[in-house]
């Protein structure tokens, strides 16, 4: 590690550091997808004696939307935030998970009102509290004509779910247009239930970041990231700097992708 790569502050230094990481990344490298799993929120609260987790959760929200705007500006063009699975909703404390959605329709309100930034929410709608699923059709719909960088929220989401509804529509479709069992499992492809996912459309996130110093995928986006590239950062999620981003960044433009070769 450099001298300057060990000066942690926020002064001239740490600045003058951060446009060099900055200024050499090869623009043509960069990720066009990045998806970010946030992690260690509660951890964060409780280490610095909060009294209640909300205000970890509310502080990795924070994060998130600077994170978004790191992206933005070394060229991401697609970001895909885990804010809440699936086994969130029935597994956390319920004064947790009523503030925790509450933080979550904040930042979905904000996000939609941000540069040119188009929202979409991947996940079960049903799966949520009316007032929150409202909330995301809302920011998607007010961000729906935007052009610049692309936001999932995942939201009620989990990766075998996923893949459960997109086959369960690839069999509705097939139905409605009357053909066999047999014919549907003569033409089903990889390709076909890629196109029937949440995310179907966008590329595969190319490069997957988890903070807090966990290393596992947790149920997101098990299919689009069979390839993808993975980074594990120490620092808990309120934590993250740009720096670390930088490095995550710098780190994947620097790996040799097989793609599963």
């Amino acid at each position: 590690m450099t001298s300057a790569e060990s000066n942690e502050g926020r002064g001239p230094l740490y600045r003058l550091y951060i446009n060099r990481l900055r200024r050499r990344l090869p623009a043509e490298s960069v990720p066009h997808h990045v998806a970010m799993m946030i992690d260690g929120n509660r951890r964060w609260a409780r280490q610095l004696g909060y009294s209640s987790v909300a205000d970890g959760h509310r502080a990795g929200a924070a994060k998130m939307r600077e994170f978004l705007e790191w992206c933005d500006d070394v060229g991401v063009r697609v970001v895909s935030l885990y804010l809440l699975s699936l086994d969130n909703l029935t597994k956390r404390d319920a004064q947790e998970l009523k503030d925790l959605l509450e933080i979550i329709a904040e930042l979905a309100e904000s996000l939609s009102r941000v540069r040119d930034w188009r929202v979409q929410h991947v996940g079960r709608a049903e799966a949520l509290p009316p007032d929150l699923a409202r909330v995301l059709a809302a920011a998607e719909e007010r961000t729906r004509q935007n052009t610049g960088l692309h936001v999932n929220l995942a939201v009620g989401y989990g990766g075998r779910g996923e893949i459960v509804d997109a086959v369960r529509s690839i069999i509705q479709q097939h139905d409605e247009r009357g053909g066999t069992l047999e014919e549907l499992a003569a033409s089903l492809t990889p390709e076909q239930i890629g196109e029937h996912l949440y995310t179907g459309g966008q590329p595969d996130p190319d490069l997957v970041i988890r903070t807090s110093g966990e290393q596992r995928l947790s149920d997101f986006l098990l299919w689009q990231s069979a390839h993808s590239e993975f980074y594990f950062v120490e620092a808990l999620g309120p934590d993250l700097r740009e720096v670390d981003f930088l490095r995550a960044i710098r780190d994947y433009t620097r790996r040799n992708r097989r793609f599963g070769g």
